[in-house]
């Protein structure tokens, strides 16, 4: 069988060791990371995600710094929702875009300090774009890519797991706010966030020598509520509806198009990159949108279901960017990215390999 490794293209984690003591089956591609993506029996893994407790190496959430006197207002600059309510310890998530409009990155924005934010970014050279903008605007901001490597705890049981390794202060963190401490003299931030609808927390190690000091400790202190390791679990974020920037977004997508515009502020100031398209966007109206799709007949679907068209009286009116076979549901599932003209109950064709498959559009998220 043909191996991927490591490589000066291709980095590991922190915590990449771990994950193979683990018996980490697969790897995927992320910010020139590998990022694990099975153990083996994603049956076990799905169920430790929405029944108990998980822990992920996510290291590929790579940040990308803004230190100075001008960071904060390259941060605004760089996002179209308002960021002026921004403080330290409160994080938010932001739609980034190019200056046609088109969605380019869905980070979480951390302020650390008054001249210190983090963009924590989906799969995307958005450190090259951020020292670029600001070189033109004449910024006084440093860009960098700090030590900084996520790990997520995740579940109804992540709580729990959490508050005996902090304290119950973790327990009063809103989602998206976070906290500058130490374990066992580990630097971390730890917020309450993470790629799934199941709750949980996210351990930004900010010593990339002890990944696997601090994988260990986590892994012992949720022995009680048995913990074991996943990945972004694929069913259910599409169970749960959330959004895969760069899998359910094409080179012309729009935040309005994929349930995105309500993190969108339209007045803000005109130098806010992509800000004037989306005004013109939202005045001359959303040709697409984001919807669910099932599929016909209560078996699995085989296959990769990626990007396939999607059809209404033989003519082509989408894609299906994702799908899924849901237990929970018996049906395949996905998303349609598809014409404004069709609606929720519509029903529709996916044309995969030559075929033609019946399906139904439906309101998101499944769950």
């Amino acid at each position: 069988m043909a191996e991927i490794g490591p490589n000066t293209r291709l980095k590991v984690s922190p915590f990449y060791k771990s994950t193979l003591a683990e018996g980490v089956a697969g790897f995927s591609p992320y910010n020139r990371m590998l990022m694990p993506v099975s153990y083996g029996d994603l049956a076990a893994e799905y169920a430790r995600l929405t029944k108990g407790v998980s822990q992920w190496d996510v290291a590929v959430e790579r940040q990308v710094q803004l230190k100075g006197p001008d960071a904060v207002r390259l941060a605004q600059i760089l996002s179209v929702r308002d960021l002026s309510g921004l403080t330290e310890n409160k994080g938010k998530y932001v739609p980034m875009c190019d200056h046609r409009g088109t969605l380019i990155n869905d980070p979480v924005v951390l302020q650390l300090d008054d001249d210190l934010i983090w963009y924590s970014i989906a799969d995307k050279d958005i450190l090259m774009w951020a020292r670029c903008v600001a070189a033109e605007r004449g910024l006084n901001v440093e860009l960098s890519e700090p030590d900084v490597s996520p790990l997520a705890v995740q579940g109804p049981k992540a709580e729990l797991v959490m508050a005996s390794v902090f304290g119950d202060w973790v327990k009063d963190l809103k989602y998206f706010w976070f906290k500058q401490t130490e374990l066992m003299g580990i630097p971390l931030v730890v917020a309450r966030s993470g790629y799934s609808k199941q709750g949980g927390f996210e351990l930004y190690l900010m010593d990339g020598t002890r990944g696997d000091e601090l994988w260990n400790i986590v892994k012992e202190a949720g022995k009680p509520w048995d913990i074991g390791p996943g990945s972004p679990n694929p069913v259910e974020r599409i169970e749960s509806g959330l959004l895969s920037f760069g899998g359910d977004t094409d080179d012309q997508t729009n935040p309005f198009e994929v349930r995105l515009g309500h993190y969108v502020d339209l007045d803000l100031d005109d130098d806010v990159i992509g800000i004037a398209a989306l005004r013109r966007i939202a005045s001359e109206g959303v040709r697409r949108h984001q919807l669910g799709i099932v599929l016909e007949g209560p078996e699995p679907k085989e296959g990769h279901w990626v990007w396939y068209d999607i059809l209404s009286d033989g003519r082509k009116v989408g894609d299906m960017t994702n799908g899924v076979w849901s237990s929970r549901m018996g049906r395949t599932i996905g998303f349609a990215l598809v014409s404004r003209e069709l609606s929720p109950g519509a029903e529709v064709v996916v044309a995969k390999d030559g075929e033609e498959v019946a399906a139904k559009l439906c309101e998101l998220p499944f769950y």
